[in-house]
């Protein structure tokens, strides 16, 4: 695990994490030598090496409860910008900032024991210039002790990308349907129909890749497409909305889980339906009230017997 705080607590702005090439020897292991869980105390190469040994899984966690649930069982959480809409009730990601980032990151921290966390740079922090970038990821990391970060866009994003790898800051990149630059959501549609498109997605998938990215989040993007990029790439790949050809699938766990009450994407497959899970909880609850039947004297403190 990278606990950053501790070197930007002791004043230094650069950490060394290994490159892409540093990985090379686990890249080219044979599926069957590579590890199949991660350990308790995850590392970027520990999750690089599951390309090509078995699918990686990876589900948002926004809370400390959500965080220790879903912990023994993914690879990867991502506190997610998504907060904002499932959270907050915001209609877009683009409202979350850097505080809402930082507060839910370090809530997540707090139960995280084997799985790599990723926070998203939440829209307006780092697209300005590599060092704003680097400014915004450095006070996420220093303030949460996350494993790495996450920023949307391709080939136009590369510097920003290189900026915070060569300062020590792991990245994992997101490319294909880009919710922080949807405008009145016209925007969230499925990218990669046309050649033009098709085209730019793997040069945005090989910029990221040559800035030093350990990762790459695919989304919305055609099957065809996706899966063409996902098995020429030589980090993992993550879809949502996209192939089943990548080395691992995110959902929104809100979604998984039947909970975000909004909408359901067509990618979304519910696993759970905990909203009516609630609600049959709620109607008990005040069945039980209004009738006298809770509390019980069990619920009830009562004075010591002398």
């Amino acid at each position: 695990m990278l606990v950053v705080s501790r070197y930007f607590a002791l004043g230094s702005s650069h950490l060394s994490v290994p490159s892409l090439d540093a990985f090379g020897d686990i890249l080219r292991m044979p599926p069957v030598t590579r590890p199949t869980a991660m350990p308790e105390k995850p590392q970027i190469a520990d999750f690089m090496a599951l390309k090509g040994q078995r699918k990686i899984v990876c589900l948002t966690a926004y809370s400390a409860p959500m965080a220790h649930a879903l912990d023994p069982h993914c690879d990867m959480l991502l506190v997610g910008d998504s907060v904002a809409m499932v959270i907050y009730g915001m209609d877009t990601t683009q409202n979350a900032d850097l505080d809402m980032m930082i507060r839910h990151g370090e809530a997540v921290m707090r139960r995280r024991k084997s799985s790599l966390v990723v926070i998203d740079l939440p829209a307006g922090s780092y697209e300005n210039s590599p060092a704003q970038a680097l400014a915004s990821a450095s006070e996420i990391m220093a303030k949460t002790g996350a494993d790495a970060v996450k920023l949307e866009g391709g080939t136009d994003l590369a510097p920003h990308v290189k900026c915070l790898v060569d300062s020590g800051i792991p990245v994992l990149g997101h490319i294909g349907l880009l919710p922080q630059h949807a405008v009145a959501g016209a925007a969230f549609r499925i990218t990669g129909r046309s050649e033009e498109e098709a085209s730019q997605l793997h040069k945005d998938a090989d910029a990221l890749v040559e800035a030093g990215v350990f990762g790459i989040v695919m989304e919305g993007i055609i099957e065809p497409v996706a899966a063409s990029i996902a098995m020429g790439c030589k980090v993992p790949t993550i879809g949502i909305g996209a192939s089943a050809a990548c080395d691992g699938q995110i959902l929104v766990t809100e979604d998984v889980l039947g909970l975000y009450d909004a909408f359901t994407p067509k990618f979304v497959r519910k696993f759970a339906n905990l909203q009516d899970d609630i609600s049959a909880a709620a109607i008990g609850y005040r069945a039980a009230v209004i009738d006298g039947s809770f509390p019980t004297k069990d619920h009830l403190f009562w004075p010591k017997k002398p």
